[in-house]
């Protein structure tokens, strides 16, 4: 259970940095004298979208593969940045 929780918390932590909603995070607080009330906000949207992941990732596993799913998305993501890259040129 450990590594699982350990493995999911370094992923999310690494994808989460320097991203937009980070950003928009520290616009936030920058613009607010309300630290606590911008963290708490950016948190529990953290922990929402995160719940939704994991209850689409459990009932997707119903019908495909995880392995499939990997693959899947391994392959959206490489589409996304090729589609970025495409863009700044």
């Amino acid at each position: 259970m450990w590594k699982t929780v350990l493995t999911t918390f370094s992923l999310v932590f690494l994808a989460e940095l320097g991203d937009k909603t980070q950003l928009a995070t520290l616009l936030l607080a920058a613009e607010s004298r309300a630290l606590w009330s911008v963290f708490l906000g950016a948190a529990g949207a953290l922990v929402l979208s995160s719940l939704i992941g994991v209850l689409a990732g459990e009932a997707l596993t119903r019908f495909i593969p995880p392995h499939y799913l990997q693959r899947g998305a391994g392959l959206a993501f490489i589409l996304l940045g090729v589609l970025l890259l495409m863009r700044k040129g």
